[in-house]
């Protein structure tokens, strides 16, 4: 987590300058852009899928909902709440990334959803948006890479309506030390090679592997969601802890 008062903030193990730092993880993020989805069927195995059915399930959008897929990157949870909402409905995605947006924007429009789906490059710490103007915000393997955590939370409280909800899909802290051994091993052996052989980077699936370590482990985020004001906050442990989605309200 970044100090608030801190000039130094952590990418994957290294430690950077704040200022620098999302101009860091952008160049991750342009480099895997391409064969993301690929990866990402790789890397899980196919069970990321799941992992995000179980976040649609949960996220109770329905037609005519306004919804911020926050770093949506190539748009699976988008191409879905697409359906959801409607002709009469919205769905943004928004993404720091200017080559994920692209990927996204091509693949959804390949699939035919254009009339209510709107692409917009953003912030997570400041989200261009009024005050209480969406309802729901859905954050999957995003939130980890954002450089201030807190300030992100509170700009995502601000712009729900009352009664909209918060989801937090990422990876968290596994809840059985041997299927942790095994994590570990398989982050930071197999996963660069895989990176290496298919996207010819293994480099940034190294930086990939440390920052889901960086990242606040389930009750950490859950405080730390609840300091940004949420309420009724709570986590679903998924493939024994490897992944949780955290989900809180505005009232």
């Amino acid at each position: 987590m970044t100090d608030k008062h801190s000039d130094t903030t952590h990418f994957g193990y290294q430690t950077v300058a704040t200022k620098d730092k999302a101009g860091k993880v952008a160049e991750v993020f342009h480099s895997v852009a391409a064969k993301y989805d690929i990866m990402n069927d790789l890397m899980s195995m196919g069970i990321h899928r799941l992992w995000k059915r179980q976040t649609i399930a949960s996220s109770g959008v329905r037609k005519g909902h306004r919804v911020l897929d926050l770093a949506g990157g190539t748009g699976d949870l988008t191409a879905k709440f697409s359906e959801l909402v409607g002709d009469t409905g919205q769905v943004i995605l928004g993404d720091i990334n200017d080559s994920m947006l692209k990927v996204g924007r091509e693949k959804l429009r390949n699939l035919g959803l254009v009339s209510n789906i709107e692409y917009v490059q953003m912030n997570a710490e400041a989200l261009p948006f009024p005050d209480n103007s969406v309802d729901v915000i859905t954050i999957a393997f995003g939130l980890r890479n954002v450089t201030d955590k807190d300030k992100a939370l509170r700009s995502m409280y601000r712009i729900l309506k009352p009664g909209g909800r918060l989801l937090v899909l990422e990876f968290s802290k596994p809840t059985h030390e041997s299927l942790s051994k095994l994590y570990d091993f398989y982050s930071f052996n197999v996963l660069p090679t895989m990176g290496q052989l298919v996207a010819n980077d293994s480099e940034s699936y190294k930086y990939l592997a440390e920052s889901i370590r960086m990242h606040p482990d389930q009750d950490t985020l859950k405080a730390m969601m609840v300091e940004a004001g949420f309420e009724q906050v709570d986590y679903q442990n998924m493939t024994g802890g490897i992944v949780a989605l955290h989900r809180g309200f505005k009232y």
